[in-house]
This record gives structure tokens, C-alpha cells and sequence, in this order.
């Protein structure tokens, strides 16, 4: 099995990058998150690899960090979860951190939001997860302390306005979109523009806000 990979980055298409290694070419995938970890066409690149093997090919999935390894390798645990699902739930956040704290706060409707989470996936995610995750975030530095504030509001600049009061449902939202790495001004151009009526699903009201956000939070800092 391919653990780990150092070479020169050959090619990249889309989620999909080939590392030259003494000449032979790795075709290997990555998430958005490692993707904006990479170097430029010609670079040395130095990837963790998880080797899945089918009964007709053989797939390789890449990492640029141990942390991102660790949340993709708890990630595939969960049924209905396969390699290529987790690399995509992998891609909608600025960070392995950031997921796992989406999972450790319990925030399912931001996890269905994610492309290719159902209801009883993003539920089986809290539930199976939480407490793995709580760890990895403690062994990170990153424990739950912030996530429980980060679920409540997202945070004003300093020297701006307090933003208006509005419904709990938009607060889960800017939250969940603040937890994703957008900054706290995209999130409240954001939410002025959304005015969701009081039915609303926190899902529908997501995938509503992400749509007015202006660049992917894959890459924000």
C-alpha cells in the first residue's frame, strides 16, 4: 500500500493531481483544502496517501497535513461515507478543524449542506464522531472552547456596527458559514440579503446563503 508520496507535481485537473515520483506519474486526489496547500505545475510536492483498493482499480487520496489524514480516516468510518465522499466534505471547509468542529458542536443542518450529506448521514456524523473529534481538536490546540462561542454568533469587527437583529435560524447560519471560513463582513452581506419565512430549514436557508457568499471558504484565512 502507497502511504506517502514525494515528487514533482506534474499535472492538476480539477480535484485530481499527478506527482512524478523517479518518473513514475501518481495519479492521486485531493480535497479543495489540500488543493490550496500545493504548490504551482513543477513544484516538489510531498503527499500522505490512503490507498483504496477495488476490485477493478486502484484509487489514491492525498494530504498535504496529518491532521486532515486523521479527520478523512475517522470520516470513512461512517456507513454510507466512502473515500470520495469524505474528500468532499474535506473540500467545504478552510480547514480540517473546521469540519470537525461542525461535527463536535452537533450542527447537522450545516453538514447536509455539504455536497453528498443527507439527513442520516450528517446525523450518523455527530453521533458516531463527536467525541473523536473532540479529541483530535484537543490534540491540535484546537479544543471545543471556541466552537461553542463560534455556534452562537459570528463576531463583529472591531470599530463596526453590531449587525440587526434577526431570527435564531439566520444566527445558525452565519455561524455555520463563520465555522466554514468565511470572514465575519461576507457573512453579513450575506444574511441581509436572505429574509427565509419562519418554516425554513437551516439546510435550505444554507445552501440559499452559500449562493451569495463571493469565493469558496476553501482557502480563506
Amino acid at each position: 500500500m502507497i502511504g506517502h508520496l514525494r515528487g514533482t507535481l506534474l499535472e492538476r485537473s480539477g480535484a485530481t493531481v499527478i506527482v512524478d515520483c523517479g518518473g513514475v506519474g501518481y495519479e492521486v486526489m485531493l480535497s479543495g483544502y489540500s488543493l490550496s496547500q500545493i504548490g504551482p505545475v513543477g513544484s516538489e510536492t510531498s503527499l500522505r496517501v490512503f490507498t483504496h483498493a477495488q476490485e477493478n482499480r486502484i484509487a489514491l487520496f492525498g494530504f498535504t497535513s496529518a491532521e486532515e489524514r486523521a479527520l478523512f480516516d475517522l470520516l470513512i468510518t461512517v456507513k454510507n461515507v466512502g473515500p470520495t465522499s469524505a474528500i468532499k466534505i474535506l473540500s467545504a471547509g478552510a480547514g480540517p478543524a473546521d469540519i470537525a468542529r461542525l461535527i463536535v458542536a452537533g450542527q447537522t443542518g450545516a453538514l447536509q449542506a455539504l455536497r453528498g450529506v443527507g439527513k442520516k448521514t450528517a446525523e450518523l456524523l455527530v453521533v458516531e464522531l463527536r467525541e473523536p473529534c473532540e479529541r483530535l481538536l484537543a490534540e491540535w490546540g484546537q479544543g471545543g472552547e471556541a466552537s461553542a462561542v463560534a455556534i452562537r454568533a459570528v463576531p463583529v469587527a472591531r470599530g463596526a456596527s453590531a449587525p440587526r437583529a434577526r431570527s435564531p435560524l439566520l444566527d445558525d447560519v452565519a455561524s455555520a458559514l463563520a465555522q466554514l471560513g468565511w470572514r465575519a463582513a461576507e457573512v453579513e452581506r450575506a444574511m441581509a440579503e436572505l429574509d427565509p419565512p419562519p418554516d425554513a430549514r437551516i439546510e435550505e436557508v444554507l445552501r440559499q446563503a452559500l449562493r451569495h457568499m463571493p469565493n469558496p471558504a476553501v482557502g480563506h484565512s
